[in-house]
């Protein structure tokens, strides 16, 4: 049994279970360990092989919500428990603005928290529905526009030079290989085969898998690896020899992007969805992509490889000059 489940009576030398009645003499806070919880919580999903980012996430996320409910008062009972999420959801949606989808992840992981922690208070709340809005994406001439963005500059010292072809390196890696940027900041240069052109990546949920890169990713890869001359095992590397964040990925696209005067919003994710759409575009096998994207499921595939408009109304324009002719 749970730990945290344990609220028993004994009655006539019989053990019998309080776990469901929440009519307590003290605050949820003083029956329950709430930082132990959370603690065990967070070991639970490691083991469980959550990513670093999805722990993350989650442990921001349950932290806020018990310092929200430190701030409410008189919590001794199921209805106020209750009555303390809803106004939780609703601070997020009014006073905080988050989307609909982080309210979707919010409800979710506090109700998994509390299951864990053997609290069946939130089980009536329904989870809220998400949306569905389709990911955006860079044309093929765009792409080309931010990888080749810093081409023609001069003048530059030694150090630039090189971080102007690491930048490049990683834009067109991103592009050509569908990497998440959490997966190529922690890129060993040991796991890229140049030969066969091929990375070895552990993705989400420790699972590993096999993405390729094309010819001209392969050359620029050359090029940044004889030149970095360093001994670190990352692949991309700043001056002091550590990795890269992914903060530091998404500020580079947006000055690269800036640069290569794209107005549209630019993002180290909307290249994974450049990638996967232009793949599509291009007759490859949409579970081939989800191989290659690294998605548990196939649905997650279909909606993120949504086809453009003008691919869409190209096909049925084709289909329907057969019955016309």
């Amino acid at each position: 049994m749970n730990q945290y489940s344990n609220h028993m009576r004994r009655n006539g030398g019989e053990v019998v279970s309080e776990a469901h009645s929440y009519d307590m003499k003290n605050s949820i806070l003083e029956e329950y360990d709430f930082p132990e919880m959370i603690e065990d919580y967070l070991i639970e999903l490691e083991i469980r092989n959550y990513s670093r980012n999805t722990i993350k996430t989650y442990k921001s996320i349950v932290i806020n919500f018990y310092n929200f409910l430190q701030l409410e008062k008189n919590l001794t009972d199921e209805r106020r428990v209750l009555r303390a999420f809803k106004k939780y959801i609703t601070h997020l949606k009014r006073d905080k603005n988050v989307s609909q989808n982080y309210i979707y992840l919010v409800t979710v992981v506090v109700k998994k928290f509390f299951e864990f922690g053997g609290i069946h208070i939130l089980n009536e709340i329904k989870t809220p529905k998400r949306t569905k809005s389709l990911p955006k994406h860079l044309n093929e001439e765009e792409v080309q526009n931010l990888i080749h963005a810093f081409d023609k500059a001069e003048n530059l010292s030694k150090h630039a030079q090189l971080r102007n072809l690491r930048n490049k390196v990683i834009l067109a890696l991103l592009y050509s290989s569908g990497l998440r940027v959490s997966e190529l900041v922690y890129l060993h240069t040991d796991n890229v085969d140049l030969r066969e052109r091929t990375i070895r990546i552990r993705g989400k949920g420790e699972k590993d898998r096999i993405v390729l890169f094309d010819d001209t990713t392969k050359l620029l890869i050359e090029e940044y690896i004889e030149k970095k001359d360093d001994d670190t095992p990352f692949l991309f590397v700043n001056r002091s020899g550590n990795h890269l964040t992914p903060r530091y990925i998404q500020m580079m696209i947006k000055d690269q992007a800036k640069a290569a005067g794209i107005k549209k919003k630019v993002t180290p994710h909307i290249l994974r969805h450049s990638f996967a759409t232009h793949l599509l575009k291009n007759g490859v096998d949409i579970r081939a992509i989800q191989q290659l994207l690294g998605h548990a499921n196939l649905s997650t595939t279909q909606i993120y490889t949504s086809v453009d408009m003008h691919t869409l109304k190209n096909a049925y324009d084709k289909a329907r000059s057969v019955y016309e002719n």
